[in-house]
């Protein structure tokens, strides 16, 4: 037996092939463009493992998305692959488009081929989980409930809007086509092989290396912080049992504001690397905030803990000093995913102070 998984050399992508392929004897196969997200190197300790099938191709690609279903007949399609950066969303949108709606659709028609093909019990078990995000909700204020599978959509940047286009293609494509479904919505992820332009990652790598942690606005936004693994976890755990055509929120239960996360990130730092000019803290800085800045995100995930028993293993404390560690101890994965691309990407949107 087979799975697809689109964007598997990603972050979140990654960590769910990794996780699969030591819980489960299926074969993987791996569709991914290796934008500048996308890294290999992730993927290196499965190098040799005939369980982990590697094709370089974009999702927008059908002729490829066709041919690569018509080699493996995956039962399931995991489908990671997406422009996810927030900043990088307002100061270029068009790729967000291309990828995160017209790849949806060219993956939602190619697998509506193969579908349509299948019989019996194969037809019946055939999956196409589509991985999205808890930013399609919208904004909450500080007494709001959090998001639960029923709240509407509110997208607020080009990545989310993108995002829920997608969503909405997935619901359609199940009750106009009848093709197997399942969503997941999740909370913001942490943890190992994360690029460093979002938050966490950003602050560990940045003190490290004795520069600015830029903080947008007063640094009182609000997250829900999931460690990836558990995601990981999440998603077989839906895939395996969740109700066809529906949607499942996938959470930490961990709202933190971006200072806590900051001043966590610092003290963890502090204890296990201390930096003989002093606290990490001392590198704080605050920066403009970005357009259209969401206040908090927070998710309800009693759902998929009623139907299907998941809850996430870690706490947010366990959860930030693993990710910690993780970054103390592969200085080499960092160093090669800092190109100079990516120092020109953080300039640009936190200023000089934070690439130097």
């Amino acid at each position: 037996m087979t799975i697809l998984v689109t964007g598997g050399a990603g972050f979140i992508g990654s960590n769910f092939v990794l996780d699969w392929l030591a819980q489960s004897d299926e074969t993987v196969v791996n569709l991914d463009a290796l934008t500048y997200a996308g890294n290999l190197e992730n993927l290196a300790s499965l190098n040799g493992n005939p369980r982990h099938v590697f094709v370089k191709g974009d999702i927008c690609d059908r002729a490829l998305v066709d041919a690569t279903l018509a080699q493996h007949r995956p039962r399931a399609i995991v489908h990671f692959a997406a422009e996810s950066h927030v900043d990088r969303s307002i100061h270029g949108p068009g790729a967000f488009m291309r990828t995160n709606i017209d790849g949806t659709f060219t993956l939602l028609e190619a697998a509506r081929g193969l579908w349509s093909t299948l019989e019996g019990d194969a037809k019946a078990s055939f999956r196409f989980h589509h991985v999205s995000t808890d930013e399609v909700y919208g904004s909450l204020s500080p007494t709001d409930p959090a998001f639960a599978e029923t709240k509407g959509f509110e997208p607020n940047s080009p990545y989310s809007a993108s995002k829920a286009a997608s969503d909405h293609l997935v619901r359609a494509w199940h009750h106009t086509y009848g093709l197997p479904v399942v969503t997941t919505n999740c909370s913001n992820n942490y943890g190992p092989y994360h690029f460093p332009e979002k938050l966490i990652p950003l602050m560990i790598v940045n003190a490290l290396a004795g520069k600015a942690l830029p903080i947008y606005g007063d640094g009182q936004n609000v997250r829900d912080w999931l460690y990836v693994r558990d995601h990981a976890s999440a998603i077989r755990a839906v895939l395996a049992g969740g109700r066809v055509g529906e949607t499942y929120n996938i959470g930490g239960w961990n709202e933190k504001t971006n200072m806590e996360i900051v001043h966590t990130i610092c003290a963890l730092l502090d204890e296990l690397k201390p930096d003989p000019a002093g606290s990490y803290q001392r590198l704080i800085t605050y920066v403009k905030d970005r357009p259209g800045h969401d206040r908090r995100y927070a998710i309800d995930a009693r759902k998929v803990e009623r139907e299907l028993g998941w809850r996430p293993a870690e706490t947010f404390d366990t959860g930030i000093r693993k990710t910690v560690q993780w970054y103390l101890d592969h200085a080499g994965w960092v160093a090669n995913v800092q190109s100079g691309g990516y120092r020109d990407w953080v300039a640009k949107n936190y200023g000089e102070a934070a690439a130097a």
